[in-house]
């Protein structure tokens, strides 16, 4: 798998019931599909995966799996213990999985040693490259810079960094300059929120759940083609939507997709906070002013 370009996180869509839309799932795909993408990542943090039995974690990723046919899928399986954890890599590997996503979990005696070990255990369990997920805000876990580059030339299999510990491009340029011994992409996450500066730090590109992946490829095109006007332009023009997405939670994401056509649903699993009736008018207003008359079901051009 080729960890650079643009693959999205999905959401996780469920019935009004609450239980997993596997129609919604395949809908959604094929749209990530249609639209280009590298890959797609499922069970992230804003795909509510810590709302999952591991039946249902298992359903969700054989469902990405058998739609996205030669689209690689990422499959989030962190876990508060390392045993818990290597169940869910081997698992992931089972279900068809071509790579996991993992990041630490935060522990009363705070250890390197023992988030190195974390994931060691990891790439003992399963034979799929790992995508190593620094997201301090969900994890609660600060990686030091020299952990990250002990973890990278230590274990083989770590074949990505998700780099999300703000600010994030200082701590990329960092990364990019301490790999000296091996190399490895790094992806940007956080909604695409510090784009334009990640990629001017060095990020291969974007590992996050935007509803819109066209403007962050039509970014990435762009910076490997060193037309930084163009990059600015684009977030520029397309920042207010990204800023409105990033409201807590994953009610917003989950509405545009609804409006997208890829899922029937927008709804959250309790307790998390369902969409308030102000914030649809307000973002349908938003893209609406943003993409006029476009069809919001099709691949957008940017």
């Amino acid at each position: 798998m080729n960890f650079t370009g643009v693959i999205p996180i999905l959401a996780t869509p469920f019935h009004d019931d609450e239980s997993f839309d596997a129609e919604s799932m395949t809908r959604l795909v094929g749209l990530m599909r249609r639209i280009g993408v590298d890959g797609v990542t499922v069970l992230g943090v804003l795909g509510e995966a810590n709302r999952l039995g591991d039946n249902e974690r298992e359903r969700v990723i054989r469902t990405a799996v058998d739609a996205a046919i030669d689209l690689p899928v990422v499959a989030g399986a962190s876990a508060s213990g390392n045993r818990a954890a290597c169940d869910l890599a081997r698992m992931a590997e089972s279900a068809g999985a071509s790579a996991i996503m993992i990041t630490p979990h935060a522990e009363a005696m705070p250890s390197d040693e023992r988030v190195f070990g974390y994931f060691a255990s990891i790439t003992e369990a399963t034979s799929l490259p790992v995508v190593l997920q620094d997201h301090p805000a969900s994890s609660g876990v600060h990686m030091p810079l020299e952990l990250m580059l002990r973890i990278v030339n230590e274990l083989p299999a770590i074949s990505c960094i998700k780099e999300e510990a703000v600010p994030t491009p200082p701590k990329i340029r960092a990364l990019t300059t301490g790999m000296k011994k091996r190399r490895i992409p790094i992806l940007t996450g956080l909604g695409a929120l510090y784009g334009l500066f990640d990629l001017q730090a060095g990020s291969h590109g974007f590992n996050t759940g935007f509803a819109f992946p066209e403007v962050l490829m039509a970014m990435v095109d762009a910076a490997n083609e060193e037309n930084w006007d163009r990059v600015q332009s684009i977030y520029t023009r397309f920042l207010p939507l990204i800023v409105f997405e990033q409201q807590p939670g994953v009610a917003v994401r989950k509405e545009i997709l609804r409006m997208r056509g890829a899922i029937a649903d927008n709804r959250v699993r309790e307790p998390g906070a369902p969409l308030n009736a102000a914030v649809r008018d307000q973002l349908a207003m938003l893209i609406s002013t943003l993409l006029p008359d476009a069809d919001l079901t099709a691949p957008t051009l940017i």
